[in-house]
C-alpha cells in the first residue's frame, strides 16, 4: 500500500472498548510492545470488523504529531505518548521533519516549523516524546 502519511504500521487489535458514538481500538504493533489507542465511529469499527486479534494497519499524518521535552513531572489527556530518540531532522522552507525511533523500534516523523525546531533546540540524538491524539489515528484493514 502506498500512503502519503510517512507514519505507517501494521498490528493485532487488542482490545475494542464500545462507546455510544465512538469506539476506543488499541492495536499491538507488530514485532514490538508499542501500542496505541485510536478512537473511531462505532459504524467504522463495525464496517472493518474490528475485534480482539484481527489484524490492522495504523497510519499518522505527520503533522498530528506533539513533540515533547522534559516533560518529567507533567501528565497528559493523550494515551499515546511515545518516547524515542531523534535519529534526523530535515528543514525545507520554515518547516522541519523530524524523524525519531521509538524505544519499540519504530520509526516515526513529526512535522514542525522551523520555529518551533529552534524553541525546542532538539538535534539529533536528542530523547524526547511523540503525542498524538486518539482521534488523529487512522485504522484500516485489509481486504
Amino acid at each position: 500500500m502506498k500512503t502519503s502519511a510517512r507514519n505507517y504500521y501494521e498490528g493485532a487489535v487488542m482490545t475494542v472498548r464500545h462507546g455510544a458514538v465512538n469506539d476506543e481500538v488499541e492495536i499491538l504493533f507488530n514485532g514490538s510492545n508499542t501500542r496505541v489507542t485510536a478512537i473511531i465511529t462505532n459504524a467504522s469499527c463495525k464496517a472493518m470488523g474490528l475485534e480482539p486479534g484481527k489484524m490492522a494497519v495504523v497510519l499518522i499524518k505527520e503533522e498530528s504529531v506533539i513533540l515533547v521535552t522534559d516533560s518529567d513531572g507533567v501528565r497528559f489527556s493523550s494515551r499515546n505518548i511515545f518516547p524515542g530518540t531523534v535519529v534526523s531532522i530535515k528543514e525545507n522552507g520554515g518547516i522541519a521533519y523530524v524523524n525519531m525511533r521509538l524505544i519499540g523500534g519504530e520509526p516515526l516523523s513529526a512535522l514542525v516549523s522551523s520555529e518551533a525546531l529552534s524553541s525546542l533546540g532538539i538535534k539529533a540524538g536528542d530523547k524526547l516524546s511523540a503525542i498524538v491524539k486518539a482521534p488523529a489515528i487512522v485504522v484500516g484493514v485489509k481486504v
